[in-house]
């Protein structure tokens, strides 16, 4: 307990403890390959002993383990995350087995054209982007890709980039994906103003990258869509299937996201019974398992799939939603114990005599993390956690929360490379060579992180 009084003391020390700590989880993640949970549990573990805590505040002690930092710091952030996300999982994957991905491409390529296909497909990614995990909407829409790209004889780095724009910005800004919601359990910000700042911070980032830098690039970088793939895409597109309607896949994907927003202004405009009402239709467990509902009956039963069909449709959504969740729980605790040796307060005081704005620091954490390991959800959940600890004594609004949450999800995907297991899909996916997924995608991804860290720069000077 010495070590640890003259750590909180020591400003220098502490942040020098955080900094090691941070080192060993990058030298695990990368050099020895753990899991990065793992690698989170034992950086975690390393500083928590370093800072001299006692084993009983740590793991806690043989009669009784509640209030020990692992169980404090992996339940209180999966208590929050843990059913948003699976929920989620759940209705992106109904969503993708009902076909709605396919139809609502097809009725963007109607409504704009031959000539505006590429912004048909980076709308295609957006809006399929919201309920799906990235890499799932690039297994889902890739074929559509291959098809408007042969059809329109141009490269398939145009049609190819708009989409992944789409999908990246969703990914990493709004819910119900991991980072974000991890983020509102960290950071102690509602999902409705999650959604409003990650629209006005992802759209135009979307924009620049997705429609106006992905138009420039592909006019320069041709390359043909690759036989193999373009031929499984057209065999598939052969098979007759009765699609569902745009509207019923829109207006199921806008369900989730207009109950929260309601939720979220309702309980500050509204009052008595009514305020009760749209707050409780409004939080993200309800509206989520309400969608999920009008989903799985609208898409499945009422067009022909068996109560077995979807649990198994279930059981498969959430295979991949386990090692997310143990990524942002090792990663609460990382916090947790960061938060208990002080480092939080460290930073606060480094930060008032450096007058580095908050905001900024974040971006610049979670940039480097990123660009190390490889990870957004591990840049976004650990850079989150270095900083939860600073927030509450600066008691800072829920729209400025918001936008420092932007500013950690901007930092988390900025220059995917040959350390990133997207950039490899991609590369494989979309047959683009290393080279050139170098020169197109991590140009693009660098893009969609600039401006939207820019747009919540600017926000945050006009917003308290």
């Amino acid at each position: 307990m010495d070590r640890l009084h003259w750590l909180q003391h020591e400003t220098g020390g502490l942040l020098t403890l955080s900094a090691v700590g941070i080192a060993v989880l990058l030298l695990l993640i990368i050099r020895f390959k753990i899991e990065p949970f793992i690698a989170l549990l034992i950086a975690g573990l390393l500083v928590a002993l370093g800072a001299g805590l006692s084993v009983e505040q740590i793991v806690g002690s043989a009669q009784k383990s509640s209030g020990s930092l692992i169980e404090a710091g992996f339940g209180n952030i999966l208590g929050h995350v843990a059913l948003i996300i699976g929920l989620g999982t759940l209705l992106g994957g109904i969503l993708e087995a009902s076909g709605g991905a396919e139809v609502l491409t097809a009725k963007l390529l109607r409504i704009f054209g031959e000539e505006r296909a590429p912004l048909a497909m980076g709308l295609s990614g957006l809006i399929f982007g919201i309920p799906v995990f990235f890499d799932i909407g690039i297994f889902v829409l890739a074929p559509l890709v291959y098809v408007a790209a042969h059809r329109g004889g141009r490269s398939i780095v145009l049609y190819s980039m708009p989409l992944l724009a789409g999908l990246s910005i969703t990914h990493a800004f709004l819910p119900p994906h991991p980072g974000p919601v991890a983020l509102a359990g960290l950071l102690h910000v509602e999902l409705g103003w999650l959604i409003v700042m990650g629209l006005l911070c992802g759209l135009p980032a979307w924009l620049v990258a997705g429609v106006f830098y992905s138009s420039w690039i592909g006019k320069r970088i041709n390359l043909p869509v690759p036989e193999d793939m373009l031929a499984a895409a057209q065999k598939a597109e052969s098979k007759t299937r009765k699609p569902p309607s745009l509207g019923l896949v829109a207006a199921i994907v806008a369900i989730p996201l207009t109950l929260i927003l309601c939720g979220t202004f309702g309980s500050i405009l509204l009052t008595g019974t009514l305020r009760s009402v749209v707050v409780f239709l409004g939080t993200p467990a309800v509206a989520l398992t309400i969608a999920i509902l009008t989903a799985f009956w609208l898409l499945g039963s009422r067009r022909g799939m068996s109560k077995e069909e979807l649990a198994q449709l279930a059981s498969t959504s959430l295979k991949p939603v386990g090692m997310i969740i143990l990524v942002v729980g090792g990663g609460g605790f990382f916090g947790a114990v960061l938060s208990a040796t002080g480092v939080g307060k460290a930073l606060a005081t480094t930060l008032a005599s450096a007058g580095l704005p908050i905001i900024a620091l974040v971006y610049v954490i979670s940039c480097g993390l990123r660009v190390a390991q490889g990870s957004a959800t591990v840049a976004i959940v650990t850079t989150g956690g270095i900083i939860a600890p600073l927030l509450p004594d600066l008691h800072y609004s829920q729209p400025r929360l918001a936008l420092i949450a932007m500013a950690i999800a901007s930092g988390s995907i900025i220059a995917s490379h040959v350390n990133d297991g997207g950039f490899w899909i991609i590369s494989r996916y979309f047959g683009i060579p290393v080279k050139e997924t170098l020169a197109t995608w991590t140009v693009l991804e660098t893009i969609l992180s600039v401006v939207g860290f820019t747009m919540a720069a600017l926000l945050s000077l006009v917003i308290p």
